[in-house]
């Protein structure tokens, strides 16, 4: 813009110099001069001064998009203040906002501009919109010579920003006996060649003292799949602190399927509460369930049937999540996919003395999605046991549908799958991350 001015001023000077030619009175030049000089200096002057008029209109137009995108950013106060209200409206910290970044934005190169600016923001459901518009008469240097002393120009820019949802994350940790299972490939194989008959699980069979989740914890020190499931929640409460504009944006619950094997059943390990340290800490709690003895109640531990009828009156109706009080429900299972329950009737695969061994049961997943919850499932690989004879009998004939049930049970786009030799971690974060994410401004 500056370099306009300069222009301006070497324009103001021939400007100068023509009316000299003109005021000649010696012989035709001065009459020709005179004929064709006005129109050609209206005609120059109204180019160049149309041409100004337009790099001042985008000027405007650029300090307009930035005050109404800045006006609404992730972090601004206007999207805090939105989050805040209970009731569309609007968000008068937004607009000073936005005034204050326009007269920023436009000031520096406009002098001898008054501009009038109009801003507006408000809400509307979780929808934060952005107005900035603008007029001014910019004034002319050659095409006063016409009489036209200044011209108009206006224009407009909006943004929007959807808010960061409101969320209820209910966190279903399978903590049965085969999340027993060592984390990594190299843990897998450190409890094989340490155990007598080459098992990869920790058991946690109380009758023996020597029992192989003592030996996995306190021998070998390697870390089972619980114990990633359980220290991968625990990080996702400082992700979930990381990436919240209000500090009740997420809550958070968590519940495994039971301490003891004596007493299957849906616990509740931390309440729902949006005090993340809170929820770290409890969650400490979380690791794999006991058995009185090995092969006790036929090893029917693993009832997802149950686990998901009794948290749905729990978690209850899923709302928009555009307020507080009107949250998004999210049910986040960490599992490997094979429920071991009694079930003589109505299980899905053939059974043995009413045992039934089976993949998620998906039917037991749509009460809640009509419920408006939001299903996240991750599922950590259930390794196949091809040397061992209960896995090629039982388990093998539906080892492809694991993880096809467990998709099919997940919300769309909410499923992610994760092998031994992958991080659960990392993996449990990104699931996380995909749950929260939320569209951003566009103008």
């Amino acid at each position: 813009m500056k370099r306009v001015w300069i222009r301006l001023q070497s324009f103001d000077a021939m400007y100068k110099l023509l009316r000299k030619l003109l005021a000649e009175r010696a012989g035709n030049f001065g009459m020709t001069t005179a004929l064709i000089a006005v129109p050609l200096i209206a005609a120059g002057g109204l180019a160049l001064d149309v041409t100004n008029a337009m790099l001042v209109r985008t000027e405007l137009q650029n300090a307009a998009d930035a005050a109404a995108v800045g006006a609404i950013a992730d972090s601004s106060p206007a999207v805090a203040a939105a989050m805040a209200m209970t009731k569309d409206g609007t968000v008068t910290i937004g607009q000073d906002d936005a005034n204050k970044l326009f007269l920023g934005q436009a000031s520096g190169d406009l002098p001898n501009t008054p501009v009038a600016v109009n801003v507006a923001v408000t809400r509307t459901g979780n929808v934060v919109s952005s107005t900035v518009s603008f007029s001014a008469n910019v004034p002319t240097t050659l095409s006063q010579i016409i009489g036209k002393t200044s011209i108009p120009v206006s224009g407009s820019a909006s943004a929007q920003y959807q808010t960061a949802t409101f969320m209820d994350f209910y966190m279903l940790l399978d903590n049965t006996p085969s999340m027993g299972v060592g984390a990594t490939t190299t843990d897998i194989q450190a409890m094989v060649s340490h155990t007598s008959d080459s098992c990869a699980f920790a058991c946690h069979n109380l009758d023996n003292p020597n029992n192989y989740y003592n030996l996995a914890k306190n021998v070998l020190k390697i870390n089972t799949r619980i114990d990633v499931v359980r220290q991968a929640t625990q990080k996702l409460t400082d992700t979930a602190v990381a990436n919240r504009v209000t500090s009740d944006q997420y809550r958070m619950a968590v519940y495994t399927f039971g301490t003891q094997a004596e007493k299957v059943g849906l616990t509740n390990v931390s309440s729902l509460s949006s005090d993340m340290t809170q929820v770290k800490d409890t969650t400490s709690a979380v690791d794999l369930m006991t058995v009185p003895k090995q092969g006790y109640n036929n090893d029917q531990d693993t009832s997802f049937d149950t686990m998901l009828t009794q948290l749905a009156p729990i978690i209850g109706t899923g709302g928009s999540g555009t307020t507080s009080t009107d949250r998004q429900k999210i049910l986040f299972l960490v599992t490997d996919g094979v429920g071991d329950s009694n079930k003589p009737n109505t299980c899905t695969k053939p059974t043995t003395n009413g045992r039934c061994q089976e993949p998620l049961d998906t039917s037991f997943c749509r009460p809640l999605k009509n419920q408006n919850i939001k299903i996240a499932i991750l599922y950590t690989t259930y390794l196949p046991l091809p040397t061992n004879g209960w896995y090629n009998q039982w388990i093998a004939p539906f080892q492809s549908q694991i993880g096809t049930n467990l998709q099919n049970c997940a919300s769309p786009g909410l499923y992610f799958e994760v092998s031994p030799t992958q991080g659960i971690s990392d993996a449990m974060n990104a699931l996380f991350l995909k749950v929260i994410r939320t569209p951003r401004i566009t103008s």
